[in-house]
């Protein structure tokens, strides 16, 4: 039986630092693990200690090239999608290498964006990221600027449901 608690670790592709916290089991399904963050929780950001100020939930799909964070206001991104290697398990902790491109919906406008393609290049080139991780990159980004803009779940409602379990604590 997993426990109720997990740690999640986000590492760059040369193995640093990147975010590390703590996280609620919320529920499994056909999508992944959803874990979730109240505000006030001790992590690291950048390699840097931190505290969560706005709770969230992360969806960590079974087998997929992404991550979605989804987020209540104030928070200005409804849904961040970190564009990631495969989530791998060690127990109660998940390890994903954060791959720098980020697929996101504003929650004002709905307005869609890929951001931080620049780091993607640079990190491309300085880390040396094989072909094939390159077009499995490129290709989660492609399916979530779709996803994100035309109502595909978990990124319509789905995630609603258990937004509402961290933001009510």
């Amino acid at each position: 039986m997993p426990s109720e608690m997990v740690r999640v670790i986000y590492t760059k592709y040369d193995g640093s630092a990147h975010r590390d916290y703590p996280a609620r089991r919320l529920a499994e399904d056909d999508l992944g693990i959803w874990v979730g963050v109240t505000r006030g929780t001790a992590s690291v950001y950048h390699g840097r200690p931190s505290v969560e100020q706005i709770p969230f939930v992360l969806l960590i799909p079974h087998y997929a090239w992404w991550t979605g964070m989804f987020n209540p206001p104030p928070r200005t991104s409804e849904v961040y999608c970190d564009i990631t290697t495969p989530a791998r398990w060690e127990g109660d902790t998940v390890h994903i290498v954060d791959l720098d491109l980020d697929a996101v919906r504003r929650r004002e406008s709905g307005l869609v964006e890929l951001r931080d393609e620049d780091e993607f290049a640079e990190h491309r080139e300085a880390f040396g990221y094989p072909s094939d991780l390159v077009e499995h990159a490129e290709a989660a980004s492609r399916y979530l600027i779709g996803a994100l803009g035309d109502g595909t779940e978990p990124f319509a409602t789905h995630y609603r449901k258990h937004l509402l379990e961290v933001t009510q604590d």
